[in-house]
Formats: structure tokens, sequence, C-alpha cells
């Protein structure tokens, strides 16, 4: 038994038009290709730079939160300002106020606000994050 095989039948006029791309048509192509990478390889980067600061500024918060919390905890809050250095490099502004004291003459209490401004070098650009708080204390008698 013999096998015959016979040729497929291509399409007319499909080998006279020449077989594979043009030197032009492959520039096109690898110049559309260059610029679809250099795009997508744009939005890594910037996701890149969105993600790393994202996590400077979660970094600060708790910072900030934790700081916060310490000076509201305190019995025997009063007026002042000061500033600190962290051991992370974070420069720590506060500022305790007291307002609405007209208001307040009367009562047994007085109103204080806490002002709290971090700030840190993210590149060559200053940041800061500010946190602002507000706490009723007994007056001193």
């Amino acid at each position: 038994m013999r096998i015959i095989r016979r040729p497929l039948s291509l399409p007319r006029g499909f080998l006279s038009a020449g077989k594979g791309f043009t030197l032009l048509e492959v520039l096109v192509a690898l110049a559309v290709l260059g610029i679809a990478l250099v795009a997508v390889f744009q939005l890594f980067s910037a996701n890149l730079r969105g993600l790393a600061a994202s996590g400077d500024y979660a970094n600060v918060v708790i910072a900030a939160e934790s700081k916060m919390r310490e000076i509201l905890d305190e019995d025997t809050l009063e007026e002042k300002a000061w500033s600190e250095t962290t051991q992370d490099g974070y420069t720590i502004d506060a500022a305790v106020t007291g307002v609405e004291a007209e208001r307040t003459e009367n009562l047994q209490v007085k109103l204080l606000e806490i002002t709290l401004a971090v700030h840190w070098r993210s590149g060559v650009r200053e940041r800061t994050f500010t946190l602002k708080a507000m706490k009723l204390v007994n007056k001193p008698v």
C-alpha cells in the first residue's frame, strides 16, 4: 500500500506576493512594541512610587497617633509647646493651647486643643502630617 501525498492548495498569487515581512513592517512593529513597553514600565514605576509614599505615610500616622495618645493620657495637661526628634528621624512639633476660654470661664473645666505636626524628609521633599484633638481638663483650684 502506497501513501500518496498531495500538495496543499494555496490561494492564487500567494507565492508571488512574497514570503515574510518587509524590513519596514518589522521596524514599525518594533517601534509599536517599544512604545507599549515604555508605557507599561512607566505605569509600574508610578505605582511603585505610590506604594513607597503610602508606606511612608502609614509609618508617620502610626508615630503621630502614638504620640497623640501619650499626650491625651496625661492627667495634668497644661498649655505648652515643644518639639522632639524620634529615633525614626521624624520631627514632632506639639502645642497645647486653650480655646473657648470666654465660654468656659464659669465652668470647672477648660478646653484644650492639641496640635501635633510630624515632619520628615522623603527624597528631597519635606513632608508634614498634622493631627488635632481637643480635651476637657479640670481647672486647677
